[in-house]
């Protein structure tokens, strides 16, 4: 039959998959499945510049919708896959439905972890993951409105970040002694920490939501014996990944659907990639499974070339990036707790950088206002540098020449 690839899960993952078959000759069928109405859109606008109001959602579009029809792209909007039948090599549609495949990608992404405390279920109590989510609330964060984030990682402190700016009473509450705390040092979790409290964010740490409560919507929300008043919620608490598909097809499953580093799962012909993929990183030397844009596209630039028999290894830092106010923090390579932390440039005027050493061996760099750090330091994690930790910590040498 002729060459068919299906492809499960219509975010950037699976759009740039789809996009790179084309891209690279394939000319069998296409067929790229999402369960929202919207073709493959970027997501972290969503809680920034879109929830501000100053990004339409056709400028997010990774493609206008006409170019699928162009490219010969079969869409399949507001469609669910009820499972996989690997012995047939078909997808069933939860109406019933079934798809031939020659090639299957999952690119099912994940989806918002929720909360299980009582009244969690109120109207009111919003999650932020799609466009949807988005417009069930933009329009009320107004001035004077009572917010409060449950979650203080990056979609809490970007929204908290937003709402300020609109002139709303913004109150995050983050279970974990520091915010940030998975992902940045203590240094840079208090920098931000202080950030938010000069903007007016009623910032709380070590504060773990109870439950909400209200007549018929959310009006409170309490932790421990405390409670605060709140007209909306959005809770932020991170997103669990989609693999129910892989593991009850019996592809082997562990956070994340298991590929080796070209997106291939043990079944020759499935891949997977994306937020919903854990892949071995041969720069950080351990498996991962990364929530970023830029894995999703190098993954989905990866299946497509091993489906048209072209493998290649994914071989690239990590890197992700977060815009609060007028601070831009992108962020390289993986750090961990006990990992030797230098800081270079000012913290007081809002521009530096913190820098990982462990064993001496440069491996993350988290920047503030400090592209060109962002930049250079990709080739000091990719080349496992060794630099001089006082030449380091001087802002005047440039991370190239270490």
């Amino acid at each position: 039959m002729t060459d068919s690839v299906v492809i499960i899960g219509a975010g950037q993952a699976g759009g740039q998959t789809a996009l790179s078959l084309r891209q690279n000759g394939f000319e069998g069928t296409i067929t790229l499945i999402g369960d929202e109405p919207y073709v493959p859109y970027e997501r972290p606008p969503l809680s920034k510049s879109y929830l501000a109001g100053d990004v339409a959602e056709e400028r997010m579009f990774m493609r206008p919708a006409a170019f699928y029809a162009e490219k010969h792209i079969v869409l399949m909007p507001r469609t669910t896959v009820a499972r996989i039948d690997r012995a047939a090599k078909k997808v069933r549609l939860a109406g019933g439905t079934q798809l031939p495949y020659t090639e299957l990608v999952l690119a099912t992404g994940g989806r918002v972890r929720k909360m299980t405390c009582p009244g969690a279920d109120l109207p009111g109590v919003h999650y932020l993951r799609n466009i949807d989510d988005v417009l069930g609330f933009r329009d009320r964060i107004t001035a004077g409105l009572k917010l409060v984030i449950v979650g203080g990682g990056y979609i809490g402190l970007e929204v908290a970040a937003v709402a300020i700016k609109r002139g709303c009473r913004v109150t995050v509450l983050e279970m974990l002694p520091l915010v940030l705390n998975r992902v940045v040092a203590p240094e840079m979790s208090h920098f931000y920490t202080d950030v938010h409290r000069t903007a007016g964010v009623d910032l709380r740490t070590s504060t773990g939501v109870t439950a909400f409560e209200g007549d018929g919507k959310v009006e409170r929300v309490r932790f421990g014996d405390a409670v605060i008043d709140a007209d909306l919620v959005i809770v932020g608490i991170g997103i669990i990944p989609n693999v129910e598909l892989a593991a009850d097809a019996g592809l082997a499953v562990d956070n994340g659907i298991m590929v080796d580093e070209c997106t291939r799962t043990a079944d020759p012909d499935i891949f997977a990639a994306g937020d919903c993929s854990n892949h071995f990183n041969a720069i950080v030397g351990a498996r991962l499974r990364l929530e970023s844009v830029p894995n999703a596209l190098a993954q989905g630039k990866a299946a497509a070339l091993a489906i048209l028999g072209r493998p290649e290894p994914v071989v690239e830092v990590p890197w992700f990036w977060s815009d609060q106010y007028d601070l831009k923090l992108q962020m390289t390579g993986l750090s961990r707790p006990g990992d030797q932390i230098i800081i270079r440039g000012s913290m007081a005027e809002r521009k530096f950088s913190a820098c990982y050493l462990r064993e001496g061996v440069f491996v993350a760099c988290q920047s503030v206002n400090m592209a060109k750090d962002f930049i250079q330091s990709k080739k000091l994690i990719a080349d496992r540098a060794t630099p001089d930790p006082a030449k380091l910590a001087d802002p005047a040498i440039a991370l190239r020449d270490l």
